[in-house]
């Protein structure tokens, strides 16, 4: 009687699959990962819709030359759920689980997202103050990086109103989709392009050079903080402690604007 091989699940990697040309399929299964990287890194998306956004009237800037808030909020929100379906489908095609990448293993799972929203809860308080040292730090001893005096998205939490949906947004947008996106580029950096330590560096600085607009003293507090989170996905391979903690910190950053500016 033949042997029967036993069946390899979707998510194992092309190399192991095919193993006669090991090379070449590693180099496909690395082009596949960057190629997915890319995609959800939300720079295609969101040309793609702010353009929409463009056809359909919806200025990205106000009449006085600020950032319109419709225009942030519709297009990050749709941007969130979009990326969300992305990664769900990217990782159904790879045989992979949405749920164990972002939430963990399946036994003890909701016990483990209680303990891991507290701990994200915790470390709030000690990543706005950490960042508050890092910025002033920086902008003492090296003034030159502080090189946008006034912060663009300041404009988008003037009132009380504008401040609470734009925290909103940046609960939504920032502490859920960007964690999301972090474990999802984390996995393929793990499986595909070189490791977890590589993925942390290379994430983070993308991370920070997304908010360039803000300044290169912003560029350098967010990679940090995007390091951070990214290394308390790696400690308890679960999204729900970056996802609070990262929303948490975006909150008191809006409120503190709102109620004593930057």
């Amino acid at each position: 009687m033949a042997a029967i091989s036993p069946k390899m699940p979707d998510s194992t990697p092309e190399s192991l699959v095919n193993p006669g040309r090991p090379d070449a399929a590693d180099f496909r299964d690395r082009v596949t990962a960057v190629i997915e990287i890319l995609l959800c890194s939300s720079i295609p998306t969101q040309l793609a819709i702010g353009a929409l956004l463009g056809l359909a009237g919806i200025p990205a800037r106000d009449a006085s030359g600020n950032l319109s808030l419709t225009y942030v909020v519709v297009l990050s929100l749709t941007d969130t759920m979009l990326l969300i379906v992305m990664m769900i489908l990217l990782m159904h095609a790879h045989g992979e689980s949405a749920r164990a990448t972002w939430l963990g293993p399946a036994d003890g799972r909701g016990a483990r997202a209680v303990r891991d929203g507290l701990v994200g809860l915790g470390t709030v308080p000690l990543v706005f103050v950490g960042v508050g040292i890092l910025l002033n730090a920086i902008r003492l001893f090296v003034p030159s990086l502080h090189n946008v005096p006034t912060n663009p998205l300041e404009s988008l939490a003037s009132t009380p109103s504008q401040a609470a949906l734009f925290s909103l947004v940046a609960i939504l947008a920032g502490g859920l989709r960007e964690e999301l996106q972090r474990a999802f580029m984390l996995r393929r950096f793990e499986q595909y392009l070189g490791g977890a330590t590589v993925g942390i560096w290379v994430i983070s600085i993308a991370f920070g050079l997304g908010h360039m607009m803000q300044g290169w003293d912003a560029v350098i507090t967010t990679a940090t903080l995007g390091a951070f989170w990214a290394w308390m996905y790696i400690q308890r391979r679960s999204s729900v402690g970056p996802i609070v903690s990262h929303a948490g910190f975006n909150s008191l950053e809006i409120l503190r604007v709102a109620v004593i500016g930057q």
